[in-house]
């Protein structure tokens, strides 16, 4: 029998927190529930999450503080806000702590489920020969560790939005990389929150990728960006 995916549910409204548990259960993730910030905080070091769902405005830890805690011992999982905020400048905090996806009071269950749905595909889906390693210029970028490898550097691990940006950067290199294609492949929706927090990936991929002054990610004005780089190898599983 297939192990049942594990969602680490922290919502501080008692009546939404069970809704939602219960609707994750029906639909066949094991669900455990929190209703602060400390408390979920435990459950993820005791336990194995496949995916984490946080309320932002919480007790004791708030969903961003919790969340930062978290990617400080886990940078790959994935990360759904659940908020009744919805000004750009929260939204945009959001995923420069490393979020996932971020959804605005009120919303349907319905939406969620798929959205963690396509999260954990994207995570989890492997689909042929998979390009495990690329050698960018002088780094080496590790798509199944989601790390960046510089001689003479202790390792670069890189949050699961950075790695899934690189990886189509480098599958296009020297190429367009468009913006709207980027965006649906990786965020589903290409609307203006997603399209801010990719510009906020792509300034951090600049700064991992500063040693190297060869590689170089520019942005290509209406339509998207594109990594040049001197040097590109792939190796396949």
């Amino acid at each position: 029998m297939e192990e049942k995916l594990r969602i680490l549910l922290c919502e501080d409204d008692e009546n939404l927190g069970m809704l939602l548990r219960e609707y994750l259960q029906a639909k066949g993730y094991s669900a455990d529930l929190f209703s602060d910030g400390e408390s979920g905080y435990k459950a993820f070091l005791k336990g194995k999450y496949d995916l984490c769902v946080f309320d932002v405005m919480m007790p004791k830890k708030d969903g961003f503080v919790l969340a930062q805690e978290i990617r400080t011992v886990n940078s790959e999982v994935p990360i759904i806000f659940l908020t009744a905020k919805s000004l750009k400048e929260d939204i945009l905090e959001g995923f420069k702590i490393g979020a996932d996806d971020y959804i605005t009071k009120p919303f349907s269950m319905e939406e969620l489920v798929l959205r963690i749905e396509a999260i954990l595909r994207r995570v989890k889906g492997k689909r042929g020969k998979e390009i495990t390693m690329y050698k960018i210029g002088k780094f080496t970028f590790d798509t199944q560790k989601q790390v960046l490898l510089l001689d003479g550097k202790a390792p670069t691990k890189l949050t699961t939005k950075e790695s899934e940006l690189l990886n189509l950067l480098c599958a296009h290199i020297n190429e367009i990389l468009e913006r709207n294609f980027a965006l649906k492949t990786i965020w589903i929706d290409d609307n203006y929150f997603n399209a801010r927090s990719m510009d906020v990936y792509i300034t951090k991929l600049r700064k991992h990728l500063k040693d190297d002054p060869t590689i170089e990610i520019i942005n290509i004005h209406g339509k998207g960006y594109k990594l040049i780089a001197p040097e590109i190898e792939a190796k396949t599983e």
